[in-house]
């Protein structure tokens, strides 16, 4: 990074963060604290109105703001590209939005940077998995929980498990506290407290129905933070499982939740799991047919052999 683009760079940690030490700007742009002196020496003459406080840091006096700044071609089409991946994944109301900040980003770029980020642009595009009923009721529930979330309201709706209950139920009635939204792997996931556990929980938008938000108000743990939590690991199962070398590259490619490590075998392609319980896998292995074979746990092979056995009596 040269100076022009550091200096530059200064500002805006000053802009986002209010109040930085010497010694934290000198770490994040890998320099010494005599070259961050100096640069803060060379803003100050350029204009820029810097307020020096002993033992706290640096920081912009109050009111300045940095005027609007040019972008690279690169970072254009980023911004763009965000644009449309907001669109297509968010609910209504931010697609919207990200039409008109679309517009307006496309507005102040000059003609020659809008015409080549358009036309780099032109060569990459984002698909949906589709646009089904189940998609679109998707998207109307990040909405409503996206505000049950900043009203602090709890919502209630039915879900639907992929693996039953004890009893052979897969359905139930829930009320939980929202804390967040999470994309993992294309599918939205709800990050709650529910009242029923009575412990944080996860919950797929795809497997929820009947959702609104209840008059009852919740406060968020002050401890919990959305991007520092990390949900305990209780896949303690571990399945392996051989696959057929001609879908090999398929199954890779399924980008499965519970896959480990694919490596590969003589006889195909060697691939293990890690799973809360063997049923998290048995419709995807039987999904494959005869392409895959169980190797171990035992007990899981057995089922899906008697599983396979049910089949073929239906036939």
């Amino acid at each position: 990074m040269n100076k022009t683009d550091r200096l530059l760079a200064i500002v805006l940690e000053l802009q986002r963060k209010e109040v930085l030490r010497a010694e934290d700007l000198a770490a994040k742009f890998e320099i010494s604290l005599r070259t961050i002196y100096r640069d803060m020496q060379a803003l100050s003459e350029a204009g820029v109105p810097l307020v020096g406080s002993t033992g706290r840091g640096y920081s912009l006096m109050e009111g300045y703001f940095l005027p609007p700044i040019s972008f690279t071609v690169e970072e254009a089409v980023t911004l763009l590209i965000g644009m449309d991946f907001i669109e297509q994944k968010f609910d209504a109301n931010y697609g919207i939005k990200a039409q008109t900040s679309r517009g307006k980003i496309e507005v102040i770029l000059p003609e020659n940077v809008r015409r080549e980020a358009c036309r780099v642009r032109k060569t990459m595009r984002l698909l949906t998995s589709g646009k089904d009923e189940t998609y679109r009721q998707e998207k109307e529930y990040i909405e409503t929980i996206r505000r049950a979330i900043l009203e602090e309201r709890k919502v209630r709706f039915r879900y639907s498990k992929s693996v039953p209950e004890v009893d052979g139920n897969r359905h139930s009635v829930r009320v939980a506290a929202p804390y967040g939204l999470v994309l993992v792997q294309g599918t939205w996931m709800l990050i709650a407290h529910c009242d029923l556990r009575q412990e944080i929980r996860h919950f797929r938008l795809s497997r929820m129905a009947e959702l609104n938000i209840l008059e009852y108000r919740f406060n968020v743990p002050s401890d919990f933070n959305l991007y520092d939590y990390k949900p305990q690991d209780d896949r303690n199962i571990c399945v392996c499982i051989l696959v057929n070398r001609d879908i090999a590259d398929k199954v890779k490619e399924s980008n499965n939740y519970y896959m480990e490590t694919a490596e590969d075998h003589p006889d195909g392609l060697l691939v293990n799991f890690r799973v809360r319980q063997p049923e998290d896998l048995l419709h995807w292995v039987l999904g494959w047919g005869a392409d895959v074979v169980v190797l171990e746990p035992e007990s899981f092979r057995n089922r899906v052999r008697d599983e396979a056995e049910k089949m073929l009596k239906r036939y």
